[in-house]
């Protein structure tokens, strides 16, 4: 099999006010008021997200995150997802009430279907996306590359200020993502279980952060197909590790990003913003095996291109438009 890159062969301490924002934020302190009552259409509506997410999380370059943005569920998400991990360890530790506090302030109406939602793509994904890559290359890198330019102005306009400081950390996040797109894939064969916890334990964080390709670092680390071959038989010993080390760095990780959500939203926001605009670097259409940028090699696939990133951008227009009417505050608390 080839090993090579498969596409190339909220209170905000430096805003002081409320975000604008395309969707509804979470609202810190609602204790659960305003909650939205789960719905069997909402529950629905959840698990197609999650088909999404989990969709683009088995594309190198592509983030769920960056979908779970586009959608306007990222906030609730990652609070969500930290608030089920923090009483998980206030279990551990004993303190039964602030462990049913935590689980009661979580959306699991939220994070259940969206989770069904995932894990289905993923199956699916990884019996049918690595073909579809592989055969149109050209096509399917541009209108990622599209869905990614067309999801820029979301985090940007959920900012309340955009001053040198913001403008200063989208730079740092654009360099970095940058960089890092450029690194050549890696390829192990057999990986030690243990190498599979911890790349799942870093992949895993990769993947809720938009502009930051999960499925990508993976690559890196040469553990992006064989996780796909494990995920195609049913490698069960292979998955639970992955699975045990995704939800080990996912419940570490979260509680960063939840704190950084509430307290430097607008920073964060612009990193954000950056890693996506890095990112773009994976998705152009035209590279070497080891990550060097081409030109198109004529007028002919350049506006082919062109199209495709458009379509891409009008997917991303259409489902920011389906996230601002399914969008509802939720409740947190601290």
């Amino acid at each position: 099999m080839d090993h090579s890159d498969p596409f190339h062969g909220n209170s905000h301490a430096e805003g002081g006010g409320a975000p604008v924002m395309t969707t509804s934020p979470a609202t810190p302190g609602a204790h659960g008021a305003d909650r939205p009552r789960a719905t069997a259409g909402g529950m629905i509506l959840h698990a197609v997200q999650g088909l999404l997410m989990g969709t683009a999380d088995v594309i190198p370059g592509v983030s769920g995150g960056t979908v779970a943005l586009i959608l306007g569920i990222y906030e609730r998400l990652v609070d969500t997802i930290h608030r089920v991990a923090a009483g998980g360890v206030a279990l551990v530790k004993g303190d039964r009430a602030r462990a049913r506090a935590h689980w009661r302030a979580a959306e699991f109406s939220l994070v259940l279907p969206l989770g069904v939602g995932i894990v289905i793509a993923l199956g699916i994904g990884s019996l049918t996306l690595p073909h579809l890559i592989e055969t149109y290359p050209v096509v399917t890198s541009a209108v990622f590359f599209g869905l990614i330019v067309g999801a820029l102005p979301i985090p940007w306009r959920r900012m309340s200020v955009h001053g040198g400081l913001h403008y200063a950390l989208a730079a740092l996040g654009t360099v970095a993502a940058f960089v890092f797109s450029g690194f050549a894939p890696q390829d192990v064969a057999e990986p030690a279980l243990p190498l599979v916890f911890g790349a799942a334990a870093i992949a895993i964080c990769a993947m809720i952060l938009p502009g930051v390709s999960g499925a990508y670092l993976l690559l890196v680390l040469g553990m992006y197909e064989v996780t796909l071959e494990a995920l195609g038989r049913l490698d069960l010993a292979y998955i639970a590790v992955f699975v045990a080390g995704a939800v080990t760095g996912l419940g570490a990780f979260s509680k960063l990003l939840s704190w950084l959500l509430d307290q430097r939203h607008d920073a964060t926001m612009a990193v954000l913003v950056g890693l996506m605009v890095g990112s773009l670097r994976r998705l152009w259409p035209w590279q070497t095996e080891t990550g060097g940028l081409l030109a198109a090699p004529d007028s002919g696939a350049l506006l082919l291109a062109a199209v495709c990133a458009g379509i891409g951008i009008a997917a991303v227009v259409g489902l920011a438009m389906l996230g601002e009417r399914s969008a509802v505050p939720a409740g947190r608390e601290r």
